[in-house]
C-alpha cells in the first residue's frame, strides 16, 4: 500500500546545483547504485531499475527539455 500524497514539484536550482545534482546521477547511473535527492523537504530514494527519458515540448514560442526518471513502488 502506498499512503504517499501526490506530489507534482517544480523547483528551480542554480547552474552549480543543477551540475553537481547531475554529476550525482550520472555517478549512481554508472555504478548500478540507487540515487537519493532531496526535493523541497521530501528526500526522495530512485531505485537502480528507473527508467530514463528526456522530452522535448515547443508550443506557442516557447521550449522545454525535461530529464524524466520514472519508477513504480514495489
Amino acid at each position: 500500500m502506498n499512503d504517499k500524497q501526490d506530489r507534482d514539484i517544480e523547483k528551480t536550482y542554480t547552474d552549480t546545483e543543477f551540475v553537481e545534482k547531475l554529476r550525482r546521477l550520472a555517478d549512481a547511473i554508472e555504478t548500478g547504485d540507487k540515487f537519493e535527492i532531496q526535493i523541497a523537504g521530501e528526500r526522495i530514494y530512485v531505485p537502480v531499475r528507473a527508467t530514463y527519458n528526456i522530452e522535448h515540448e515547443r508550443e506557442e514560442g516557447h521550449e522545454e527539455i525535461e530529464f524524466q526518471i520514472k519508477w513504480s513502488p514495489e
